[in-house]
């Protein structure tokens, strides 16, 4: 056996627990199908009682190509990397929060302060800036040439 029949012989042992599993009592006595190498179906019901299907595929990666040979594929290194990548968004989507809030609470605060404003000028403000009773708008203090 070459090393491809190697590794579909061990695909093919992961699907077969897998259907297994999902096809007994523990697992939710699924009706599981084989769609495909390596891929099997099931139907399932979400909380709204919406029908659909399931899809789980099992593959064994090579690699990458280099230089004619392969580089073998660390499944430890992706998940760190998935893991890395889902922290930066986690923590780019907390900063967009934080300031989308900030952004809410400046446009509250200018909202109260136009109201104020607007108050105020209701209750007499204006009058006392622009008293219209006084003839000279100038201070006593400027000369007028």
């Amino acid at each position: 056996m070459g090393k491809e029949m190697d590794r579909t012989a061990v695909r093919d042992g992961i699907i077969e627990t897998i259907v297994n599993f999902l096809k007994s009592d523990d697992g939710g006595a699924y009706d599981v199908q084989e769609v495909a190498s390596g891929e099997i179906t099931l139907p399932v019901v979400d909380k709204d009682g919406n029908e659909f299907f399931a899809n789980v595929i099992v593959k064994i990666p090579r690699g990458t190509r280099s230089n004619g040979s392969y580089i073998p594929y660390d499944g430890y290194a992706a998940a760190e990397a998935y893991q890395e990548e889902k922290e930066a968004k986690a923590q780019e989507k907390a900063i967009k929060e934080k300031e989308k809030a900030r952004k809410a609470a400046e446009k509250e605060r200018k909202k109260k302060a136009k109201e104020t404003i607007k108050e105020l000028n209701k209750k007499g403000l204006d009058k006392m800036i622009h008293e219209e009773d006084s003839p000279n708008q100038y201070l006593d203090r400027e000369i007028t040439v």
